[in-house]
């Protein structure tokens, strides 16, 4: 246990001793009076010490989180399936959205793929004085039902009558927003357009898209991080108390369409630089495109994916995609990663 500790240590050994001949059969360390008689090895010495103390006294800035202990780093854990419901074969037995409680305050929707091929999640997050919606789903559906019931289940739980709820959006495009009409009138709900100046007021950013806000569910703190690139008004969440990482269509494992390049770009520096040092249990996207063989995703369209990979993704496929992105030099070209692919459009 104390080697690495030891190891600074050595530089100043070789200054300070050197074993005769002598020493080397007998075991007698003997200290060469020109190691302390010279000045400017003293100023070496001097030198090396100081640094040595300074490693000691001065913790180490991480690139990445680690917790002290592995303990679960204070997070709130939860439970994520082993595999979701799918979109077949048999169409007539699979329900318009699948329902998972990650724990007793966070749920996930999945949207079957026989109700719509992009199979969306929506992530309904509850607080002590309300409830956050992101995304609507994608095409037809009776998305305010399956709200409704996890809604009414938590209500009852908490033995509360009422939770006010904010619906908002990752980002624009119309497989995350096709069910606003029906959650705009549920009672006591407050519909975040899906368009950047309605973000920006909503949530208090002033400076789009470089500033990252808090907003605040009731002892639930979340991070809003704006993240164009693959849509204008993009935003990824950070919830605090799980330590999940929201990143809607920006990183998932699938097709990362990329609309803006210098934008997209920033904006993974962004995620980057701000879970820098903090804890990140999950990354969590809004699909599924990739199957569980490395560089193998499924065609455009598809329906049932059997063998479809996992939704979690983490920080260091985070810091890939930026690695990758910074060697394009500018120019976002196509390219496969093994979880997810680049895709400019």
């Amino acid at each position: 246990m104390g080697g690495p500790l030891l190891t600074p240590l050595r530089p100043v050994q070789q200054f300070l001793f050197r074993c005769t001949s002598e020493c080397r059969t007998s075991g007698d360390l003997r200290m060469q009076p020109t190691a302390m008689s010279n000045p400017r090895l003293s100023e070496r010495i001097a030198l090396i010490l100081m640094l040595f103390l300074l490693l000691l006294l001065v913790p180490p800035q991480p690139g990445s989180a680690q917790a002290p202990q592995p303990d679960g780093a204070g997070v709130r854990t939860g439970v994520l399936p082993g595999s979701w419901l799918l979109g077949g074969p048999k169409c007539v037995e699979v329900p318009q959205f699948q329902i998972h409680q990650y724990n007793e305050d966070l749920y996930i929707l999945r949207e079957s793929g026989c109700t719509n091929f992009e199979k969306p999640f929506l992530y309904l997050l509850f607080g002590k004085d309300k409830a956050l919606l992101l995304d609507t789903g994608a095409g037809k559906t009776e998305v305010i039902r399956y709200v409704r019931t996890v809604i009414d289940d938590w209500l009852r739980r908490n033995k509360r009558e009422s939770v006010p709820l904010v619906v908002a959006h990752t980002h624009a495009h119309r497989d995350h927003t096709s069910g606003d009409q029906q959650l705009e009138a549920l009672p006591g709900t407050t519909l975040v357009k899906p368009d950047v100046k309605a973000v920006q007021e909503f949530f208090g950013i002033s400076n789009w898209p470089d500033q990252i806000v808090q907003y605040d569910l009731g002892a639930r703190a979340l991070d809003v991080i704006p993240i164009p690139g693959h849509e204008k008004s993009s935003i990824a969440i950070y919830d605090r108390q799980t330590a999940i990482l929201f990143t809607g269509d920006t990183l998932y494992p699938g097709r990362l369409y990329v609309d803006d390049a210098a934008a997209f770009i920033g904006s993974i520096k962004r995620l980057v630089e701000f879970t820098r040092g903090k804890i990140v249990a999950h990354v969590l996207g809004a699909h599924i495109e990739n199957t569980r063989t490395p560089y193998l995703d499924y065609r455009i369209g598809t329906v049932y994916q059997p063998e479809e990979h996992a939704l979690e993704l983490n920080r260091g496929h985070l810091l890939e995609l930026d690695e990758a992105l910074r060697q394009m030099d500018g120019k976002v070209v196509r390219m496969a990663m093994r979880d997810f692919t680049v895709w400019p459009k």
